[in-house]
């Protein structure tokens, strides 16, 4: 079964410290081929809060499917264990919960999962010791990288502007808020109807809008609507949007083609273990 949706939302997210985010914007589009729009936020910046708010409204809209850009669970399947040697849940949504139980950071944040809860799980500098010792990847992540795709970040990783730990980990927060109204694939089987949400790599959808690797960041119009125009949509006027609103409209424009492939529903290498401890980013196959 292929779901069907009329609206398509990507999120480029963050995991910064506070209550308001230059990092997160949101684009939506239709079915069609209509240039996918930023929304703005109700006060200036996004607040993690915000987009879950939107996110369940919208929700209720229009059968929307949501894409976000951070790993929606650790590494399970090959070490045994989200935090090895740590009593936690070990399934992908009452792990979100246990996220969101321990951590009392502002707007969702979980900086202080890493910073003190389970300090000794992640790599802050080479006072941890040896980087390559925190470097696990899911199986989604290894399976993307076998295939050429690059190398994605882990979520054990929580130093320099390209780590994806707090960010993910205050995903996690936001999934157990929003779970209760919206289903999130694969923890959950897809629905014969209604909005979802899945896991998305805005690299994924750069690389497919023509983007080389290496240099999927988009600086200006003319890059931005080549892209557009990659995954046949119409193109971006106005002012050029910042990196990641640019981001948010190409992925946002790849999603509503990539949704109507089964087989990105389907990956050969998702078994129901990886599906219900760490997940699957959609597009990878």
């Amino acid at each position: 079964m292929t779901p069907t949706f009329t609206r398509f939302a990507a999120i480029d997210w963050s995991g910064a410290k506070g209550a308001r985010h230059k990092g997160i914007a949101v684009a939506l589009c239709e079915t069609g081929e209509a240039v996918p729009t930023l929304i703005a936020a109700p006060d200036r910046l996004w607040s993690r809060r915000a987009v879950a708010q939107w996110l369940v409204a919208a929700s209720r809209e229009a059968p929307t499917l949501f894409g976000f850009d951070f790993s929606f669970a650790p590494p399970f399947v090959a070490r045994g264990g989200y935090l090895p040697g740590d009593r936690v849940p070990e399934g992908g949504p009452a792990f979100w919960a246990y996220v969101d139980s321990i951590c009392d950071d502002a707007d969702l944040g979980a900086a202080s999962l890493l910073e003190i809860a389970h300090r000794r799980h992640f790599y802050f500098g080479k006072a941890d010791g040896v980087k390559a010792d925190f470097m696990h990847n899911r199986a989604c992540e290894a399976h993307y990288r076998a295939g050429g795709g690059g190398k994605p970040s882990t979520v054990y990783d929580a130093i320099g502007a390209a780590q994806v730990a707090k960010a993910s980990f205050a995903g996690m927060r936001m999934l157990h808020h929003v779970r209760p109204h919206v289903p999130v694939w694969p923890f959950d089987p897809l629905p014969d109807r209604g909005s979802l949400v899945v896991e998305i790599y805005t690299s994924i959808a750069a690389r497919a809008a023509g983007r080389p690797k290496g240099r999927t960041k988009m600086r200006d119009s003319a890059a931005l609507n080549d892209a557009l125009a990659m995954l046949g949509s119409a193109g971006h006027g106005g002012a050029m949007p910042d990196d990641h609103g640019a981001d948010a409209i190409v992925t946002a424009a790849w999603m509503r083609r990539a949704a109507l492939n089964p087989d990105l529903w389907r990956p050969k290498a998702m078994t129901a273990q990886i599906a219900r401890t760490e997940g699957w980013t959609l597009g990878v196959i």
